[in-house]
């Protein structure tokens, strides 16, 4: 039997996932790490962290599924994305990574944006300038610590660093590149605007290749490491959204991802470039040859229903430890009882500020429209059904973008709940289904190594051979009901925009 090798550089820990030619998962194991938080606003790690992760990663997973180095026939790499890791001609990493979350470069954004204009960043790289991005944090590393930024030779993000502890070799591929808003993402290469205008030098960039791509192999002093076989082909891989929409089949347009994690993620696949010409989505290259994908993302989505739980839903934790029961069904039990549109009460899920489509640090989250009337369920409802109207956001700039939705795949821990599922179904007007894998963006990478490595003849057949779907939802009668509230739901934040910044200001000034 011969497998495949998914490694996935996350943000608490590096994953290892072995399949077969088949798509079915042999075995996985994970190495946790540390973030760390040096000042307020900022996150970091430590480069080598990820590689000693990687290796004992690996090792688990060969040992636990008993395999040996040669039936390991192809590496796909994923991880989190926008991540800056500066490297001496050495190749030693100069200082600790700034992370994808790490909020210490406003200011540079704003520079960058001021000095190239916006219009000309949203054509070229498909984004506004954004702290989480790579660019901003370069001209924060030149501003502030000059020292290392005069002792750098490259710059790679956090999967490619590892890559190169791997094949001694410096290499990215397009979909993580999207994310540093150095790429010309149309064109799928470097831009030489960007570069030019933030005093970039270009050898200090990877190579660019497409996701399937074969990029480089397994040198002999890490394979001696990990117990693989030196020379095994390594893909470009991707980031962890795009190699996350491999995993779950979002190949074609048409089919759209919509994960209910922490964060709430709308992913849909173009066989376009299509830019939002106010940069409310984000426009990456896809892991697929020759497409894109538009995202967007509600910052708190399952991650508004864990705070209500953990606040409001003490009876309901109680009952759960008695019952053996998740405190969630007990939730959405109550919620059920309660009329869709929750009698007129609108919940706006801004507890993290948010991202799409209004990119607000000050958003906060609101209940709107209370009365006597309405109870706790009404509030569990109207939480999970602020959290749908935010999603359907995204969707529907997709959709001014000219894309056509005809299915919704969803997934994370909220796509458990059949009742939420329905909701979604009626909250986008679309069909919903679930998936057969919820392996991740590692699930994804060993898809893609299967590409380089022969065994299927492109990333298309690949997710169509792996991923199949299941437990479909219709949109329904509460569809109209939801038609009706989901533009007052639009309404509040444009309403409500200038008091969440004074209130933010208010806040700060007493804080002092």
């Amino acid at each position: 039997m011969q497998y495949l090798l998914g490694i996935d550089v996350g943000t608490s820990g590096s994953k290892a996932l072995l399949i077969d030619t088949q798509g079915a998962v042999k075995a996985s194991a994970n190495t946790e790490y540390a973030l760390q938080t040096p000042h307020p606003l900022w996150a970091e790690q430590d480069p080598s962290d990820w590689w000693q992760a990687t290796i004992k990663s690996i090792r688990q997973l060969m040992a636990l599924g008993k395999i040996r180095a040669e039936q390991v026939i192809g590496i796909g790499l994923t991880g989190q994305m926008h991540g800056l890791v500066l490297l001496d001609a050495q190749g030693n990493p100069l200082r600790p990574c700034i992370m994808w979350n790490d909020q210490r470069t406003a200011a540079q954004c704003a520079s960058i944006t001021e000095k190239v204009g916006l219009d000309q960043v949203l054509q070229l790289t498909g984004n506004p300038i954004l702290p989480g991005f790579t660019a901003p944090k370069i001209a924060w590393v030149r501003q502030y610590e000059p020292e290392l930024y005069a002792k750098t030779a490259k710059v790679l993000l956090p999967k490619d660093y590892v890559r190169y502890r791997l094949t001694n070799s410096f290499f990215t591929e397009v979909s993580d590149a999207s994310g540093t808003s150095l790429l010309n993402v149309g064109q799928r290469r470097w831009s030489d605007e960007m570069l030019k205008a933030l005093d970039i030098p270009r050898q200090w960039l990877p190579e660019v290749t497409e996701s399937p791509e074969v990029s480089a192999h397994l040198s002999a002093e890490a394979a001696a490491e990990l117990g693989l076989l030196a020379g095994t082909p390594i893909v470009g891989g991707g980031g962890d959204q795009a190699a996350q929409a491999i995993g779950t089949g979002i190949i074609k347009e048409g089919v759209v991802s919509a994960t209910l994690g922490t964060s709430g993620v709308v992913f849909a696949a173009s066989s376009s470039y299509r830019v939002d010409p106010q940069g409310r989505l984000h426009a990456f290259c896809h892991a697929v040859p020759g497409m894109w994908h538009l995202m967007g993302v509600t910052l708190s989505a399952a991650g508004s229903f864990r705070w209500y739980r953990d606040t409001l839903g003490q009876s309901e934790i109680t009952q759960a430890a008695q019952s053996g029961r998740d405190p969630y069904d007990l939730l959405t039990e109550e919620a059920s009882s309660v009329p869709a549109g929750s009698e007129g009460l609108l919940f706006l899920p801004y507890l993290s500020g948010e991202r799409t489509p209004y990119p607000d640090p000050d958003a906060r989250g609101v209940f709107f429209g209370l009365t006597l009337r309405h109870g706790k369920a009404h509030m569990t409802r109207a939480v999970m059904e602020g959290i749908s109207y935010a999603m359907r956001d995204s969707l529907e700039l997709m959709r001014q973008l000219g894309l056509t939705i005809d299915q919704v795949r969803a997934s994370g821990g909220g796509s458990r709940s059949p009742m939420w599922r329905q909701m979604l179904a009626d909250v986008f007007d679309s069909e919903i289904v679930t998936v057969n894998v919820s392996q991740g963006a590692a699930y994804g990478a060993a898809l893609l190594a299967g590409v380089g490595a022969g065994v299927f003849p492109d990333v298309i057949s690949a997710a169509e051979t792996a991923v199949s779907t299941a437990n479909r939802s219709q949109p329904g009668a509460d569809a109209a009901i939801y038609a009706d509230f989901h533009p007052r739901y639009q309404a509040l934040y444009p309403a409500l925009a200038p008091e969440f910044k004074a209130i933010a200001r208010i806040v700060e000034k007493h804080l002092k």
